[in-house]
């Protein structure tokens, strides 16, 4: 049976908030929250009212999911009584299917960009920094992000600027970026049914596959991982019958749906090493759109330099030694579905393609060649203060003094700073974090 627990944690998840964040925001004791969310405790009305108010959720409708939990008469609530039942009738009935009809019900609107876990995100910086940006210059028409990530930046800057250039050397960002905003023809009614298969599967009546025998209980629960591998092997048998854009939705949504529920901190180079608890997975397409004002490349950004021309570059390189290709091989694996052997530990193919110059000893002068190689009015770099305060693989592959002395060469360079503590691996724990905002305006 499905829990208000469960509810809370899916609703947390869905807005991309971490436990930790939501407990400082709310004033309830971490272990209380952790305790409601793996349903070992019911929350109070006073705890339930705070979360309704921070997730901006409809108090009624999370009143009348706990209530029915208790599945008793002495309703807290008496009014919403009968209501409160046949929520409580609908758990027992359907058991594992409550959940998906609760967000069919509830919640149906489509995936948000911003809602993925990912290292080094910008979500939560974007307003501020795409602030800045409008404070700080002017005449900007064209407006690239060739480190683009989660591509929260270029989400914003869609809607500003007549032309948007998106970059980023994974096939999974790629992806991403084509389902979300690339322009072509596709079939909402389509891709909903075709979403509406894969939610009635029975991973029971599932054969083995390559997903589920290399990272079925590892990275996923094993039912889980059969139904991924055969969801993507399937996407892949209709390609001849799929828009491009069709075909670029469906994997953005695969990616979205499991990145929810993967064994992990929210990357792939390790997984936790716990019995791993079983979830539906129930897909809800991505808010996928189509902007006439987007350019979207695969390319190394320092190639891309070379024949770019914007009046505006926004860089949001790797900051330190942790390769985003290693971290999120499982998603570029799936993307590529080459299915090639794998090793080791986390899994991971013997090559992997798009390693990052920034994540070595050569970053300075791999940032001064993109630096000097770049046609436009403004350079704008996210870069965090990291330097030496964690270990070797956490420290900052750019020093402070460089950075000063490459912009500055460029033009005038001011610098913003605003406390931040960036989505890690899982294992730092530094103080006083926080990101700047390197703004040069090129001397003409």
């Amino acid at each position: 049976m499905y829990t208000i627990g469960h509810i809370l944690k899916e609703i947390r998840e869905e807005s991309g908030y971490p436990l930790q964040e939501v407990q400082q925001q709310v004033d309830i004791d971490l272990t209380q929250l952790s305790k409601i969310e793996n349903g070992k405790r019911l929350p109070t009305t006073e705890q339930l009212l705070k979360l309704a108010k921070f997730y901006n959720y409809d108090e009624k409708s999370l009143i009348i999911q706990k209530e029915s939990d208790k599945i008793a008469y002495s309703f807290e609530y008496p009014e919403i009584a009968v209501e409160t039942l046949q929520v409580a009738e609908a758990k027992v009935m359907y058991g594992k299917q409550y959940l998906p009809m609760f967000q069919n019900a509830i919640y149906r609107k489509p995936i948000s960009l911003e809602s993925r876990r990912y290292i080094g995100s910008k979500a939560k910086l974007t307003d501020w920094i795409m602030d800045l940006i409008d404070s700080e210059t002017k005449n900007v028409n064209t407006f690239a992000d060739i480190f683009a990530g989660t591509a929260s930046v270029s989400n914003q800057a869609i809607l500003r600027y007549n032309k948007v250039i998106i970059n980023d050397i994974l096939h999974s960002n790629n992806i991403i970026y084509k389902g979300f905003f690339e322009a072509g023809k596709w079939n909402e009614s389509k891709l909903n049914n075709i979403i509406t298969r894969y939610n009635t599967l029975n991973p029971d009546n599932l054969e083995e596959n390559y997903f589920s025998k290399n990272f079925g209980g590892k990275f996923y629960e094993h039912n889980i991982a059969k139904t991924i591998g055969y969801i993507r092997q399937d996407i892949e048998d209709r390609k001849s019958k799929l828009t491009e854009k069709e075909y670029s939705i469906l994997l953005a949504t695969l990616i979205y749906n499991i990145d929810k529920i993967a064994n992990t901190v929210g990357h792939f180079d390790a997984y936790i090493k716990k019995p791993i608890k079983p979830q539906p997975l129930h897909l809800r397409l991505i808010n996928a759109q189509d902007f006439d004002n987007v350019e979207i490349y695969r390319e190394d950004a320092n190639k891309l330099a070379k024949k770019l021309k914007s009046d505006l570059v926004y860089i949001d390189p790797p900051y330190n030694s942790r390769q985003y290709c290693s971290a999120y091989h499982l998603l570029e694996n799936l993307v590529l579905w080459k299915k090639p052997e794998l090793k080791g530990v986390a899994m991971k193919p013997a090559i992997i393609d798009g390693k990052s110059e920034y994540c070595t000893n050569d970053a300075t002068t791999t940032f001064e060649n993109l630096v000097n190689n770049l046609n436009t009015h403004y350079i704008v770099l996210s870069y965090n203060n990291m330097a030496n305060k964690g270990n070797c693989r956490s420290n900052a592959k750019i020093k402070d003094e460089d950075i000063h002395r490459i912009l500055s060469k460029k033009g005038e360079l001011k610098v913003f700073s605003r406390p931040y503590k960036a989505f890690s691996t899982g294992k730092s724990n530094i103080e006083n974090n926080e990101e700047r905002i390197f703004l040069c305006k090129i001397k003409i």
